[in-house]
C-alpha cells in the first residue's frame, strides 16, 4: 500500500479542519462525544468548561460540520457528525491522551537511505543501500 500525497488544497482543507480540533475546549467536547449523545448540561458536567464558553464552543463545532444535534422538546443532543471525527479524535487522543508521555520519549527521527552515489557494482555482486540514522548530529 502506497501513501499519496496531498495537493496544496487538500492540505489547506486539512489546515483548516484542524484547527477547529486545536481548541483545547473544542478538543475536550469532542472526545466526551465519542460515548454518545449528550446534551449541554451533560457535557458541560464532565468536560467543565462553563455555560457561555461550552455555547461558544459547541457552536464553532457545528459550524465547522464536527458535531450534528437532534431537538427533544426543550433538549438539545449533540453527536459526532460522522465516523472520521470520532477517528481523528482517537488518534489525537493516542498520541497525546492519558498514559502517552510525550516529554520523556522524543521522537526518534526516521532512518533516511542514503542516495550517495557508489562505484558500479561488478557483475554478480549484490548490492545494498545505507542507512543514516542520525543527519543533523552526524559524527
Amino acid at each position: 500500500m502506497t501513501a499519496m500525497a496531498l495537493t496544496r488544497e487538500q492540505a489547506e482543507q486539512a489546515v483548516e479542519r484542524l484547527r477547529v480540533y486545536s481548541q483545547p475546549q473544542r478538543l475536550m467536547i469532542l472526545s466526551h462525544l465519542q460515548d454518545g449523545e449528550k446534551t449541554v448540561g451533560e457535557i458541560d458536567a464532565v468536560a467543565g468548561i462553563g455555560q457561555p464558553a461550552l455555547s461558544q464552543q459547541l457552536a464553532a463545532l457545528r459550524r465547522a460540520g464536527l458535531v450534528a444535534t437532534r431537538r427533544q422538546s426543550r433538549q438539545v443532543f449533540y453527536r459526532l457528525a460522522d465516523a472520521t471525527v470520532g477517528h481523528c479524535v482517537r488518534s489525537i487522543e493516542m498520541q497525546f491522551g492519558a498514559g502517552s508521555d510525550i516529554a520523556a520519549a522524543p521522537a526518534a527521527a526516521p532512518a533516511i537511505i542514503s542516495a550517495a552515489p557508489k562505484p558500479a557494482p561488478q557483475k554478480g555482486a549484490a548490492v545494498f543501500a545505507s542507512i543514516v540514522r542520525d543527519r543533523q548530529g552526524a559524527r
